[in-house]
């Protein structure tokens, strides 16, 4: 039985033609397994940023298929695509992307308003997950009265709060200090090991190695893909729909 969260097939990502033809991806093949923890690492140009681009429906394969939980992403339109990120994909951004003057449990609640979830579940569930994350006491607080690791914090909630089979994280502790990017990717961890799937894009080799697998892109192609860690360790999550 394949238990592939993402499938890509044969995936190219071509810019201009003729001779101005950049191949930022060149027939890349992938399959990431529900519960896995990957990180895809590479240098600026290497094809990584596009590659999570495509993982997260912001783009898509000039060539090449791309299942996302069983969905041919190709297929959809952009509403159905729009749907697809809202409810089965949460960012994580590097510079967080909350709303400045909105309270940490707004913020995180943010998602199940566009889900139209009514507005007594949508806080029950913000406060549920901002607890998990370690911010239960921090759910008045607009982004401003945090602290950078907090305010990830809250970023890493709103990407959970729809209960997504994918969390997508973006150089996630690019703008943090040591102390806090390790607070970040231990619970990474811990999301992990209660059987999330997780794509972490980084160019930090340390980073990287807390996954348990890396994929290495240079020039649109993999060059290396090394499991450092068995994923059949932890449970799966099983997402519910929003």
């Amino acid at each position: 039985m394949n238990d592939a969260v993402i499938q890509l097939d044969s995936v190219s990502k071509i810019y201009g033609k003729g001779e101005a033809e950049v191949r930022a991806l060149d027939s890349v093949s992938i399959s990431i397994d529900r519960g896995d923890f990957v990180a895809i690492i590479g240098a600026s140009g290497s094809g990584k940023s596009t590659m999570m681009n495509i993982i997260g429906c912001l783009d898509g394969a000039t060539q090449g298929t791309y299942h996302l939980d069983g969905i041919d992403t190709g297929t959809l339109d952009e509403f159905q695509l729009a749907q697809i990120r809202n409810r089965k994909i949460g960012f994580v951004f590097q510079n967080f992307n909350l709303i400045p003057r909105t309270r940490a449990v707004d913020n995180v609640s943010m998602p199940l308003a566009y889900a139209k979830v009514h507005r007594k579940e949508r806080r029950e569930r913000a406060l549920e997950v901002l607890a998990s994350v370690g911010l239960a006491e921090r759910a008045d607080h607009k982004p401003s009265q945090l602290s950078g690791g907090q305010q990830q914090r809250v970023a890493i909630a709103r990407a959970l709060v729809t209960n997504p089979v994918l969390l997508l994280a973006d150089e996630p502790t690019g703008a943090l200090d040591t102390k806090s990017s390790h607070e970040i990717l231990d619970l990474f961890e811990s999301l992990h090991a209660n059987g999330r799937t997780i794509v972490m894009i980084t160019h930090e080799t340390d980073v990287a190695a807390r996954a348990n697998r890396v994929v290495r892109f240079q020039d649109g192609h993999i060059i290396e893909d090394h499991r450092l860690r068995d994923v059949h360790a932890h449970p799966v999550a099983t997402a519910v729909p929003a």
